[in-house]
């Protein structure tokens, strides 16, 4: 696949501060302000890093909670080419330059960019000894879950959740006209993309409002994401949305809080790989199933944010 990762997203936020804040406790690593670019305001902004992604979260101001921009990594020139007479061909408006693509699903109000990036490069984490029915690989040693220090670091940014108003639209302009492949979909409702080996690093569905749902960050294993929510919700109880649970849909272990702004962040690991697209056949799902295997139910605030009239009408009440 020419497109290869996600590489950076804005997130735009009337709680500037608060929220920034808030993605340090969640693990990013601030990197210092940077003016603003592109489709971006000249106004102040935070930058935050993953351990291996690089500077992948810049929060900037908005009236309402939103994602502003979504960059995707693409191999060379030959790449923005097939993108931009892609986007020509869905009569959707384009703006080259020698290193991107840019244009703006009218679904979900997101410029997206694709640009010239290099490949994400990550270090395997040490495998952690299981212990399990009739095979005892840990012995005379505590698990090494519940001996680690320190803060929990989100690898990389895994995928964006956005509400579309269109939802068909936007899935034909990433799939048609950035060349994402559907993993799989929810009948009538949402489908799960990706343009790397992750099961999705994009999913759209149907909003009555354009709106980010939630942003997904990548940590080593299951104990990372327990470790990562306990000690958010040490900060403050309020946080915690959703979890520990396990997808079926992506197959990953997840938990959800919520940030200042209103927007749903999760942890996730052990999500499921393709790697060939001839060996995976997308699946169509419906109800509960495509939710969750196991865990607590969602609750109604997950499926329709508290805030989503609010966004709706145009008023703007991050949640405190």
């Amino acid at each position: 696949m020419s497109l290869h990762r996600l590489t950076q997203i804005v997130m735009g936020v009337p709680n500037v501060e608060q929220t920034a804040a808030y993605y340090t406790d969640f693990g990013l690593m601030p990197t210092g302000d940077l003016p603003g670019a592109s489709a971006v305001p000249q106004a102040a902004s935070h930058v935050l890093s993953t351990v291996d992604g690089g500077e992948q979260l810049r929060i900037v101001h908005s009236e309402r909670r939103r994602l502003v921009e979504l960059g995707v990594g693409a191999d060379d020139v030959d790449d923005l080419d097939r993108v931009a007479a892609s986007l020509a061909r869905l009569d959707v408006p384009v703006h080259r330059t020698a290193g991107s693509v840019t244009a703006v699903d009218p679904g979900t109000e997101v410029l997206v960019r694709v640009e010239l990036a290099s490949r994400l490069q990550q270090t395997p984490a040490p495998a952690a000894p299981y212990n399990s029915p009739g095979l005892d690989v840990r012995l005379q040693e505590r698990a090494p879950g519940i001996l680690r220090e320190g803060p929990v670091r989100p690898r990389k940014l895994g995928h964006v959740v956005l509400g579309s108003t269109d939802q068909e639209t936007s899935q034909r302009f990433f799939q048609q006209g950035l060349g994402f492949k559907v993993s799989d979909t929810v009948k009538g409702l949402a489908a799960f993309m990706r343009c790397s080996s992750d099961h999705h690093n994009v999913l759209v569905q149907q909003a009555p409002v354009a709106f980010l749902h939630h942003t997904s960050w990548q940590v080593d294993d299951v104990d990372e994401i327990g470790r990562g929510a306990t000690a958010m919700l040490e900060a403050d109880p309020d946080r915690h949305t959703w979890g520990l649970g396990r997808h079926h849909i992506g197959s990953n272990f997840f938990w959800y809080l919520k940030d200042p702004a209103g927007t749903f962040s999760e942890y996730y690991s052990d999500l499921d790989c393709i790697v060939d697209d001839a060996l995976w056949k997308p699946g169509v799902f419906e109800g509960a199933k495509s939710l969750y295997a196991w865990g607590p139910p969602p609750p109604p605030s997950f499926l329709a944010p508290e805030d989503l009239a609010a966004l709706m009408t145009g008023a703007h009440t991050p949640a405190q």
